[in-house]
């Protein structure tokens, strides 16, 4: 008896810290990258409450002495929350780097560099914070940036350019690579091709010259004039969720290592749907559930997709207006109550509730007005 009081003793220090609660944050930072074309400037931030929703501006970023600065469109933020990586989209293309303190939302310029390629549309950091992916649009290249412990870009380590074109000579004429996206343990790195139909495949050395080499299976192929755009990993890694733009259909893989197989697509458009389509951006809720999509043709739409657990395969649930044109990107807040939709055409961000039982949109909280928004990123800014 003795004993077992001692063993008892000593547990319960670490029973209690098991029941500690998790403290979340309850405030956000919500950084938008946009065009400036219109009558936005550049990046700006916004403190996102969680008892209620709301936003609130709190800074922006708008200039740069000796850089071109213009249509800071998709944006990153590194795992500390320190650095806030920043495509500029033109014909002659840049990568910025900004200095980002999340109490105030305060950034400053650290440098750029050339994107190497023309319209860069996406950009991707790795975790220990060694490397940036760039995804250059009209010239069909990836390229990729050693990152300095102050989070300045360095020169160019590597170039990928890709070669080929698709069945839609209208959008398919060449390459045009859209997005990258690193494994969950950040081996492999994935970059989709809208001009080629196919999924890029490479494994990843952070620390090696060059970071990126194609890997055993080198790419996957999608249907032809489909247009493969963004994609998401499940919660548990175990499969990944490929929105293709032009088809306005999402693939659904198995993951293993490196490797890709195909076990489901689903439509985006409902049964009598006629008309324009443009799929834009694919998110998984928090609790790893449901997965969200917008579609900005026609239909300018956020639809919602139950994960069964199992399989990984997607059941359509529910379809919502954006409330504005051109959903081009969202983003769900880190909490799983939200989900903020930028309506590039309508130079507005709609911030919905979301109903966490069955991952349907549950009405609109508020909205903000600003020009051509484009990328939505948020990080804790406590």
């Amino acid at each position: 008896m003795k004993k077992l009081l001692l063993v008892a003793a000593a547990l319960l220090p670490l029973l209690v810290h098991a029941q500690k609660k998790v403290v979340l944050p309850s405030t956000y930072d919500v950084l938008i990258g946009t065009y400036t074309t219109g009558t936005s400037k550049g990046v700006y931030v916004y403190r996102l409450y969680e008892r209620n929703g709301r936003l609130a501006y709190l800074n922006e970023f708008t200039t740069v002495d000796d850089a071109d600065f213009t249509n800071p469109s998709y944006l990153t933020v590194s795992d500390n929350n320190r650095f806030v990586y920043v495509v500029n989209e033109n014909k002659v293309g840049g990568v910025t780097a900004l200095s980002f303190t999340p109490t105030t939302g305060k950034m400053k310029f650290i440098n750029s560099q050339p994107s190497h390629g023309a319209d860069p549309c996406h950009i991707t950091v790795d975790k220990d914070q060694k490397n940036i992916f760039v995804a250059n649009y009209s010239s069909g290249n990836l390229t990729v940036y050693p990152l300095g412990k102050d989070g300045s870009i360095g020169a160019i380590s590597q170039n990928i350019q890709d070669a080929g074109t698709g069945v839609n000579k209208d959008r398919q004429a060449g390459p045009h690579v859209h997005m990258s996206i690193l494994s969950p343990n950040e081996k492999y790195l994935f970059y989709n091709d809208l001009g080629t139909d196919k999924i890029n495949i490479n494994r990843y050395h952070a620390s090696k010259t060059p970071p990126l080499t194609p890997a055993d299976q080198p790419f996957v192929s999608v249907k032809p004039g489909n247009g493969p755009r963004h994609a998401t990993f499940s919660a548990d890694g175990k499969y990944l969720y490929l929105l293709q733009e032009m088809g306005a259909a999402i693939n659904v893989y198995s993951y293993d290592n490196g490797k890709l197989n195909q076990v489901q697509t689903i439509s985006m458009l409902a049964d009598n749907f006629k008309g324009q389509v443009g799929a834009a951006a694919i998110h998984l809720s928090p609790n790893g559930k449901y997965l969200y999509a917008s579609d900005r043709g026609d239909d300018n739409d956020i639809n919602v997709f139950s994960i069964d657990e199992a399989t990984g395969q997607l059941k359509f649930v529910s379809r919502h207006p954006s409330l504005g044109k051109g959903p081009r990107d969202f983003m769900i807040d880190p909490q799983g109550k939200y989900l903020l939709v930028a309506n590039q055409n309508s130079d507005s961000v709609v911030i919905y509730r979301i109903n966490q039982e069955t991952g349907s949109l549950n009405g609109v909280i508020s909205n903000i007005q600003l020009g051509n928004p484009v990328c939505i990123k948020i990080v804790p800014a406590e």
